[in-house]
């Protein structure tokens, strides 16, 4: 026996809260869990494609926003951090206004670099090439030697080329286009915009990000942050020892969705109703945010994967991951304790990620890249999955821009 995923989304109560719960402890009871309507049929070339890499970029990523980093990375004016998109490569700085702006990490005179490094603060951005500088807010602020430059040539058309940004919920979201129109709250639609603004992330604070770049499809490398199907099998020492194996109840909200999987220390609740007890620490929330993040709510902090193309080869990506606790006021944790705290747990995660899933994942990659890869089938108890797979659908299905 399974269940169909919820569909839309109830007012998150402290009853709709229980019923998932009570949902998950059935699927305990019974060896089920929420599953999809149908399988799927997934070819290779979804993998290794350059041309569907290509329409991948400017289709999803040069249209709909995408997380690229959290607002507290960018604690103060002049802030700054590098990203690599899949269509350009971006400086994203805080203004002296509190806002965020993002440019085209290249210089308006002949192209090079302005930035290197991966974030950092300035009061302005130099080229290294022949120096000219830029003000924080894309404006060209100096022309080395101008009277010979040409003094006639007007500065106010040469600043950075900047692309649509917003700040919300505490994250930073981009659009990969300067053509694009930002609209973060209408991207998220009125479920999940709920959700993430429930949770105070804003308030919350990045302990440490990291940037890995994998031999492997952005869509492998997401598809396996979304699979509560592996952990047993993947992770048997590690998060199989805790987390219950292909258990899950889902709700849908058409672009992106929440599920939440329970904890094996959960199992004492199975032939006893755990009534009206908070439950949270029996759970972990997952939710898919479209197009490239998966978002984990923890009993104690958040932890936020992020996965983009590579900007040429589709056999290639970056993932970006963020551990998001309390700050350390917000917590009876003195600042000493607080870092080792989040250190460990930091420490934990990056030796899953190196020695159990980026080895699984290379794997895969170099499998699907054989001239003769049959079919792959993905199943109906891969819900997230799914949802992922039909949202990546739906977006190439715009036409190109133009």
């Amino acid at each position: 026996m399974t269940e169909m995923a919820y569909s839309g989304y109830a007012e998150d109560t402290p009853e709709h809260r229980q019923d998932r719960i009570r949902r998950v402890i059935g699927h305990l009871k019974e060896g089920t869990t929420d599953s999809y309507d149908r399988l799927a049929t997934i070819h290779a070339s979804e993998y290794t494609d350059p041309e569907l890499a290509r329409r991948e970029r400017d289709l999803i990523f040069g249209r709909v926003p995408s997380i690229v980093a959290h607002g507290s990375e960018l604690a103060t004016p002049g802030a700054f951090v590098t990203v690599q998109m899949p269509r350009n490569k971006l400086i994203v700085v805080r203004q002296p206004d509190g806002s965020v702006k993002a440019f085209v990490n290249a210089c308006r005179h002949r192209g090079a670099m302005l930035e290197t490094e991966p974030s950092g603060k300035c009061r302005l951005f130099s080229c290294p090439y022949h120096r000219w500088s830029y003000d924080t807010d894309g404006s060209l602020r100096t022309i080395t030697r101008e009277d010979t430059f040409g003094p006639e040539l007007d500065k106010s058309n040469l600043s950075l080329a900047e692309v649509p940004c917003q700040e919300r919920h505490g994250f930073v979201w981009v659009i990969d286009d300067v053509e694009g129109e930002i609209d973060v709250a209408a991207w998220l639609g009125p479920e999940m915009d709920a959700i993430l603004g429930s949770y105070g992330m804003e308030e919350s604070v990045c302990f440490r990000s990291g940037s890995f770049e994998e031999p492997a499809n952005w869509k492998l490398m997401q598809d396996a942050f979304l699979d509560g199907y592996h952990i047993q099998y993947a992770h048997p020492n590690t998060a199989g020892k805790y987390i219950h194996t292909n258990v899950s109840v889902l709700e849908d909200f058409g672009r992106h969705c929440r599920w939440i999987k329970p904890r094996k220390s959960i199992d004492r609740w199975i032939d006893e109703d755990p009534a009206d007890r908070p439950m949270e620490k029996y759970l972990i929330e997952t939710h898919y945010l479209g197009p490239n993040s998966t978002l984990l709510k923890q009993p104690d902090h958040f932890e936020l994967l992020t996965f983009r193309p590579h900007p040429k080869d589709p056999g290639r990506s970056f993932m970006e991951m963020r551990v998001i606790p309390p700050r350390p006021e917000a917590t009876d944790l003195d600042g000493e304790q607080w870092n080792a705290l989040w250190e460990k747990n930091w420490d934990i995660l990056l030796r899953v990620l190196h020695a159990e899933d980026f080895p699984i994942l290379r794997g895969t990659q170099a499998a699907v890249e054989s001239a003769n890869t049959a079919p792959m089938t993905l199943g109906r108890n891969e819900l997230a999955n799914h949802i992922f797979r039909r949202e990546v659908e739906r977006m190439l299905a715009a036409e190109d821009r133009g």
